[in-house]
């Protein structure tokens, strides 16, 4: 039987009709399951009548002008065309990454965007970066081999993470990277352009037959402010370039290359998110990074202008709509696909994030720019890392050594946070750090101020590998990065299938997010065209396809 909508819930036109349908009234559906399923079919063109005072929605028939001496089968209130998820967005953005979408999912360290991950998405046509953040270069070079095996064709990201106390290791990962041929690194957290990022950039220019510039390696820079935006924008700085040359990293023709195109072919513009944020607003950050842009295209006259994506808070069908509409090139999605069974992430770790609400996060010291002070966005619920993190600067803010805390705070520091003597995390410290870095321990015997440091972020680093791996007994000092776009995404699939962490498979998310997105367009072009729809009509919900 089917149920036709209430009087208070039916659809209204407010506009004026000059049009006329002619089709078979059994396609009509006038129920409000049926207009809805109507409106979900994007692939067809969606027609808006009016038939008996009732009105309906159809995908079929055709329309014509209602004065010209033909009867048609109903009024045509209005309609919108068929409409595609790869419509949404800067569709060069497409064709120079060969995905099928404008959506992304950025970098998150430590491998939570794993293989598993970056591989799940390229399958499906959709580009994903590796988080080679924080790991040896003997696991970042695994990672390439079953990726590229997995992806001959791509399509596939790697994340270049600035280290600004540790340019080595930008280097090494830059060395990989152009060795085995990875043609799409995610720049991300840079304060400034450094030697290492315009060498991976400069490495890979050539000319064409046709004496046209190729870039064959494509750099995406994440950021949050115009002026690192603006290094980015413009070509490479000759000091830099002239370097290269000078230490045979690249060529003349290169670096001459290098001073007409940006340095990035997108920049992501990231807000409030997970991890490294400066918890800026879209709706502020996005415009100003648009003008800075157009800006600088004015100036340069680039043959094809850098485009702009967003991150930070896309995890619904309406955020992600919501960036498109404010021009956004693409959109990149984050804390979300930690909760999908394909990330890095423990099980634990994946309910907390399935669990958490937009107010369940809070910012916390920094492992890797623990002595500027720099901060990341955590998971608060079910953890207590972020308080005890903000300890730890605190105790070294405030003394210059681990001699001059008070006895009472050292116990503190190795039964509650270390579970450790102190002795035995300088130790381990020492072990790892040399591997790395083996200058910094030599300078820590002589600057007391940085060994404590050093042995504060044996913690902070190994807090995030605890929630990664499951250590047991450890869940309570788990450090999870996490936007409050991880509760809006609770909130949007609650009651459906995705509400459980072991249906959330990132494919499947991003598909439903852009699916969403395209929906939630049309039904914004019929109510900008006059048609009034009841509330139930502007949610999209997750369904299995």
């Amino acid at each position: 039987m089917v149920n036709t909508i209430n009087k208070s819930d039916r659809l209204k036109f407010t506009g004026a009709s000059t049009q006329a349908w002619y089709g078979s009234l059994d396609t009509v559906a006038f129920d409000e399951a049926g207009i809805k399923a109507k409106l979900l079919n994007l692939a067809q063109p969606c027609y808006i009548v009016r038939s008996n005072n009732q009105i309906g929605a159809t995908n079929e028939g055709y329309t014509y002008t209602a004065n010209n001496g033909k009867s048609g089968q109903a009024e045509l209130l209005t309609a919108t065309p068929p409409l595609s998820t790869s419509q949404l967005g800067d569709a060069s953005f497409l064709d120079f990454h060969q995905v099928k979408y404008a959506y992304a999912t950025g970098a998150m360290a430590h491998g939570i965007a794993s293989e598993e991950l970056v591989i799940a998405l390229g399958k499906a046509k959709i580009l994903s970066s590796f988080g080679a953040g924080g790991l040896a270069p003997s696991r970042v070079e695994s990672a390439i081999n079953q990726i590229q095996q997995a992806l001959p064709a791509g399509p596939y990201a790697f994340n270049l993470l600035h280290s600004p106390s540790e340019p080595a290791i930008e280097r090494r990962a830059v060395d990989l990277y152009l060795k085995y041929g990875v043609t799409t690194v995610e720049a991300s957290a840079f304060l400034d352009l450094t030697p290492n990022v315009v060498y991976y950039r400069a490495a890979g220019l050539s000319l064409n037959s046709h004496q046209q510039i190729l870039t064959k390696n494509k750099l995406i820079a994440k950021l949050s402010r115009r002026e690192i935006a603006i290094k980015f924008l413009q070509p490479a700085p000759t000091k830099i370039l002239k370097e290269l040359v000078a230490q045979n990293l690249i060529t003349e023709l290169q670096a001459t290359l290098a001073e007409k195109i940006p340095v990035a072919d997108d920049i992501t513009v990231e807000a409030d998110s997970g991890g490294h944020t400066d918890n800026r607003p879209l709706v502020c950050l996005l415009p100003s990074i648009l003008e800075l842009r157009d800006e600088v295209q004015e100036k340069y006259g680039y043959q094809q202008p850098v485009r702009v994506g967003v991150a930070g808070g896309i995890s619904t069908p309406q955020s992600a709509l919501a960036a498109f509409m404010m021009g956004a090139a693409y959109v990149v999605t984050g804390s979300v696909n930690q909760s999908c069974v394909e990330a890095g992430t423990s099980p634990h770790t994946k309910e907390l994030l399935a669990q958490a609400e937009m107010p369940d996060v809070m910012m916390a010291p920094a492992a890797d720019m623990f002595e500027m002070g720099v901060k990341l966005q955590v998971l608060k619920r079910g953890t207590l890392f972020p308080v005890r993190a903000q300890k730890l600067y605190e105790l070294y803010k405030n003394y210059d050594s681990i001699n001059e805390i008070p006895a009472v705070e050292r116990e503190k520091l190795e039964k509650q946070i270390f579970r450790r003597s102190l002795n035995d995390v300088w130790e381990d410290t020492v072990a790892y750090v040399s591997t790395r870095n083996p200058d910094k321990i030599h300078k820590a015997a002589n600057n007391p101020k940085l060994k404590m440091a050093l042995i504060f972020r044996w913690y902070l680093g190994l807090s995030s590998r605890w929630s990664n791996s499951g250590e047991k007994g450890r869940e309570i000092d788990y450090q999870i990065w996490c936007g409050p776009a991880m509760g809006s995404f609770n909130d949007w699939v609650r009651g459906s299938y995705l509400s459980e962490p072991s249906n959330r498979k990132v494919a499947d998310v991003a598909d439903q997010i852009m699916t969403g997105a395209a929906y939630l367009y049309r039904i914004q072009i019929l109510k900008m065209q006059g048609l009034q729809l009841p509330i139930a009509f502007h949610q999209y919900r997750p369904s299995q396809f």
